[in-house]
């Protein structure tokens, strides 16, 4: 595939700009948020004070004479799911970048946190229907190969459909994963495939909003335009009861979101498109770390 130059720049200053955070904010976080499978044996070595008495291999201090411990080692084969809304919606931002510029840059944040720890990295873009999928594998040029279908491809349908993202996922992936849903949320009815995907594999909703979206300010009579549908109408913004109905229907779809992800009982994350849109998910990290990475 022939990328134009400009989607190449683009990849290039994300991986540069994302390498410094990943090895500043995120070293050592990740690893530690995200447990292995397992512990694999590693070898043997002599008992210092301190050691847990649990681990002395008595078979082995029997026949030297010396206390011996047994030392495992993590097993880290882990895969990372990156899955991407790439609906209509995702095209909005009233501040420094728009929810679709959030979900890559925290797409490479992950991709390369993981790829730093030797994970294999996959990638989904969604819309109602499977727009794209890459199967996981290692290394940051894989990685960067994500990044450079995340601003390449384009989406061939406008709306929302998180549920059948969430099937798909469930079918072909056939070993435990981290999965990470990067969206605005902005559906309905999706609770069950979250909480059916949550059952074997980790998952985490990262929510991306925009503040604009709770409340519509007064700019007069403004054309809008819904990507979903393809709507276009004509309000008047300084109409107080516009605004009111607007709050009250946001607020109405918050809410939604809101009972939809608690029913389904994942991790979840809120970013915004202004601001330090990479703390919350460090907060996140240290949190499951502090939990013992579960």
């Amino acid at each position: 595939m022939s990328l134009p130059p400009e989607i190449r720049k683009k990849v290039r200053l994300l991986e540069i700009s994302t390498r410094r955070m990943v090895n500043s904010l995120f070293a050592g976080s990740y690893h530690s948020a995200f447990k292995g499978q397992g512990m694999t044996f590693a070898e043997f070595r002599e008992y210092v004070a301190g050691d847990d008495v649990r681990a002395i291999s008595w078979p082995l201090t029997a026949r030297t004479g010396k206390v011996f411990i047994k030392k495992f080692d993590e097993e880290r084969e882990l895969t990372l799911i990156l899955a991407v809304d790439v609906s209509g919606s995702l095209d909005f931002g009233s501040v420094e970048y728009f929810k679709g510029e959030v979900a890559t840059h925290l797409s490479a944040l992950l991709g390369f946190a993981a790829a730093k720890n030797n994970d294999h990295v996959g990638l989904l873009l969604f819309s109602d229907q499977v727009e794209h999928f890459v199967p996981p594998k290692k290394g940051r040029g894989h990685v960067n190969r994500i990044l450079r279908d995340l601003y390449y491809q384009k989406p061939r349908h406008a709306r929302t459909r998180l549920g059948s993202a969430l099937e798909y996922l469930r079918g072909v992936l056939k070993k435990r994963a981290i999965v990470f849903v990067i969206s605005d949320f902005q559906d309905s009815q999706y609770a069950d495939a979250l909480k059916a995907m949550s059952k074997k594999h980790d998952v985490c909703a990262v929510v991306v909003a925009d503040r604009f979206e709770e409340n519509f300010p007064d700019i007069g009579l403004v054309d809008v335009h819904d990507p979903e549908t393809g709507e276009t109408l004509t309000i008047d913004s300084s109409s107080r009861n516009f605004r009111e109905t607007y709050a009250d229907e946001q607020k109405r779809r918050k809410e939604l979101r809101d009972r939809e992800l608690r029913r389904a009982g994942v991790d979840r994350v809120d970013v915004g498109t202004s601001g330090d849109f990479v703390a919350p998910l460090a907060t996140y990290f240290r949190s499951r770390s502090a939990r013992g990475g579960r």
